[in-house]
């Protein structure tokens, strides 16, 4: 079992402060991060050391050389993968989502190659106003890790045992 219930796996990361910042998220939300070179960037870059500060040293880290690495981790752990993609057949609010769950963000310049979207359990997007065409990828992510949180926060809390109190004004 994972140590977080979710992973932000990240597909060759290619703008810095964006990997930052989503790292930086995932350390406030409590998720780990998976993530897949060759990224555009090297991580002792200033840009991406000042978005993460000091919050990567709060975080799980999964360094992968490459997405096939990447596959043979997440097959061992047998783990969904749910990309985030703008050609998504399922909207984000209406995906239920499992703890376990690793989900993905492409390259926030090509998204990721079909190869890679294949590969995935599940295709889910974000709407946004036409002819908008896709928000910050680190925004998209943010927006996916909150909404899985809300869910297992209720799944959760549903499986917690009912007080006798409790079972008493359901009578």
């Amino acid at each position: 079992m994972p140590d977080a219930l979710l992973t932000l796996a990240l597909y060759e990361p290619d703008i810095a402060p964006n990997a930052g910042a989503m790292m930086r998220t995932c350390a406030c939300l409590g998720a780990d991060v998976a993530l897949i070179e060759p990224a555009g960037f090297v991580f002792s870059d200033r840009r991406f050391r000042r978005s993460g500060m000091d919050y990567l040293e709060n975080l799980k880290i999964e360094r992968h050389a490459s997405f096939a690495r990447f596959e043979e981790w997440r097959a061992a752990a047998g783990r969904r993968l749910v990309l985030l993609t703008t050609k998504g057949e399922q909207d984000l609010w209406n995906f239920a989502f499992c703890p376990g769950d690793v989900i993905m963000v492409g390259r926030e310049s090509a998204g990721v190659p079909e190869s890679v979207a294949a590969d995935a359990d599940a295709r889910v997007r974000i709407d946004v106003r036409p002819p908008l065409r896709s928000l910050n990828v680190g925004v998209a992510a943010a927006l996916a890790i909150g909404e899985a949180r809300r869910q297992l926060r209720q799944v959760n809390a549903s499986a917690v045992p009912q007080t006798k109190v409790q079972r008493l004004r359901d009578i």
